[in-house]
This record gives C-alpha cells, sequence and structure tokens, in this order.
C-alpha cells in the first residue's frame, strides 16, 4: 500500500484570469498559498483472480467493477485509464475538507490520485509536471470547465505567484517573505464558511461566456496580484493587503451576477462592520468558504458574530503533493 496527499488552496488575487479562455489571449497569475489541508489517496494491489471485480474505488461510495471503463466516478476512471491501470488495484479516498468549498479539493483529488498511481507503477514526475497532467486529466478527459490554479498550487505547494501562458507553460515564483512576516500574515486571515456548496464548474460556465467582456475587469485584477505581491514582499502595511482584497472582491462579484447572492452579500458585510480591512469568497462564487483580512484584536468579536457559522483555521506554506507512505 502507499498514501499519497495533495493539499487544497487559497487565492488571494487573480482568480479568473487562470482560465486558458482569459490568459491564452491576456496572461494571467495568481497569487495563492497551499494550507495545511489535503486530499488523501490510498493505492494497494489486490488478487483480482479471487474476486468478482478487478477494480475497487472508494469516496463517498463505493464500486466494484470489472473493467476500468465500468467506473462511473469521472476522475477516478480517465486516470486510471491515462496511467494505464486496468485491473488488480484498489485505491480510496478520504479528505480534510468537504468537496465543493471553494479551496480547489476536486483538483487536490486528481493531482494526488495521479500522484499515487504514478508511483504505483514506479514512476516519478516533477511537480509541475503532475500539474500539467492533472490540468489535462480535467478539461480535456473529464471536460469539466475548470482552471488551472487549483492544480499548480496542489502539486506544488507553497506560497506562490503563479503566471499563465498556455496549459502547458506556466510559471511558478515562490513568494520570498520571512517567517515572521508570515506568521504575521497569516493571524490576520478568518475563514468562515457559508454554509452553500456548490460545484466551481457549474459556477463558471456564466463567466466564461462574458470573457469578452470582462477583458478589462480581468486585467485590473491581474494587476492586483503584481500589488499584493509587493506589499507582502515590502515593508508596506498588511492593512493595505485587506484593502485591496475587498477590491479584488468587489471586481469579482461584477464579473457575473450569480458569483454573489444575498447570503453572501450579508456575511460579507457582517465581516466589513465588524471591522475586517477586506475579504473575499474563495474559489469561482455562489458559495463555500468567505476569507477575511482582519486586525488580530478584531478575531474574537469575528467569532461572536459568526458564532453559528463554522470557521477554518489554517496554516499556510504547505508542501507540495506527496507521497507519505509506501
Amino acid at each position: 500500500m502507499l498514501i499519497s496527499r495533495a493539499p487544497v488552496r487559497i487565492s488571494f488575487f487573480g482568480g479568473g484570469t487562470d482560465y486558458p479562455e482569459y490568459f491564452i489571449k491576456h496572461g494571467g497569475a495568481v497569487l495563492a498559498t497551499a494550507i495545511d489541508k489535503f486530499s488523501y489517496v490510498t493505492v494497494s494491489p489486490f488478487l483480482s483472480h479471487l474476486f468478482d471485480y478487478s477494480i475497487r474505488v472508494s469516496y463517498r461510495q463505493v464500486e466494484l467493477v470489472r473493467k476500468v471503463e465500468e467506473i462511473e466516478h469521472k476522475v477516478y476512471r480517465e486516470c486510471l485509464k491515462f496511467c494505464g491501470l486496468d485491473k488488480d488495484i484498489e485505491v480510496h479516498n478520504v479528505a480534510d475538507l468537504p468537496a465543493f468549498t471553494g479551496l480547489g479539493s476536486s483538483s487536490a483529488f486528481t493531482v494526488s490520485l495521479l500522484h499515487a498511481l504514478h508511483s504505483f507503477k514506479g514512476e516519478f514526475l516533477k511537480p509541475l509536471e503532475l500539474a500539467y497532467e492533472a490540468i489535462y486529466v480535467e478539461r480535456h478527459l473529464v471536460k469539466d470547465k475548470v482552471g488551472c490554479q487549483d492544480q499548480v498550487l496542489a502539486a506544488v505547494g507553497g506560497f506562490n505567484l503563479v503566471e499563465f501562458r498556455t496549459e502547458d507553460h506556466i510559471t511558478v515564483s515562490r513568494v520570498p517573505i520571512s517567517p515572521q512576516r508570515l506568521q504575521e500574515f497569516e493571524q490576520h486571515l478568518f475563514i468562515v464558511f457559508t454554509g452553500i456548496r456548490r460545484k466551481a464548474a457549474n459556477v463558471v460556465e456564466k463567466q466564461l461566456q462574458k470573457v469578452g467582456d470582462n477583458t478589462d475587469i480581468l486585467k485590473e485584477m491581474r494587476y492586483m496580484v503584481d500589488d499584493g505581491w509587493d506589499i507582502l514582499t515590502g515593508n508596506r502595511p498588511l492593512a493595505e493587503f485587506g484593502a485591496l482584497m475587498h477590491r479584488a472582491w468587489l471586481a469579482k462579484r461584477s464579473l457575473e451576477c450569480g458569483i454573489s447572492n444575498p447570503e453572501i452579500d450579508k456575511i460579507y458585510d457582517m465581516g466589513i462592520k465588524a471591522g475586517a480591512w477586506g475579504g473575499k469568497l474563495l474559489g469561482a462564487g455562489a458559495g463555500g468558504f468567505m476569507l477575511f483580512f482582519a486586525p488580530i484584536d478584531l478575531h474574537k468579536n469575528l467569532q461572536q458574530i459568526f458564532i453559528n457559522h463554522q470557521i477554518l483555521n489554517v496554516k499556510l506554506d504547505a508542501p507540495s503533493s506527496q507521497i507519505i507512505f509506501s
């Protein structure tokens, strides 16, 4: 048996510019970090001639099939086919967080699964190669309307500025931030669950139809990536990072009316009125986790305000996808 794990992520700026529908023409970038919440995959061999099935996969359900083509779970099916594995294998998935919450868990699963399957075959891939494979599987085999940042953060880990030129030409630059500055930055984050779960591909479809109309807004969101980098790596006050997040959220929600809704707006307004400098909905929109950037001394007040919501505590700069047992 071997066990792999890949991290989910928090994206601060540039989300929406990581779709090929945009960045092929204009170039895209995100400022994002992997966090200490993971998707795990276990892979082990079994003697299929002793059973009445050849492959066993489990997630929220369990599938026992004779042929890989019979697997209903699209990512399992396409990854096994892509890696040339068609029998005598058992694969399981567990995760620290539920899917459809805006943290890139679906792509973290894809990366973790591909990593595990390649390792099962005795094959080694570099982190970016793993990201490219995950992008190809999700966009071209599973045919999900997904961006390209989640796979990169899951594969390479860390706190990065990621630039997108094509689906297989992506540049990752580590944020050169001191441990002290990173700890201070981390302490300003306050993450609350909206209680709404949604599939990102469904939310994104309408946004992608409006890429041409929204080019100027997306360009502005891309420029915010560089400004966020400058705030983090310079001596500028972190309050400026929060104010920039507020601008980014206003720009993001203007892309398409379905990105927010009255319930999400209410949660955001509650955080701002409590003293947060800024915030944003994580992921494509319409649900998931809301991230606030707030003075440290106001976090207890935020906890009281959101006492009926789930609050998520995280550590940033998490490691890349890795094999943790073999």
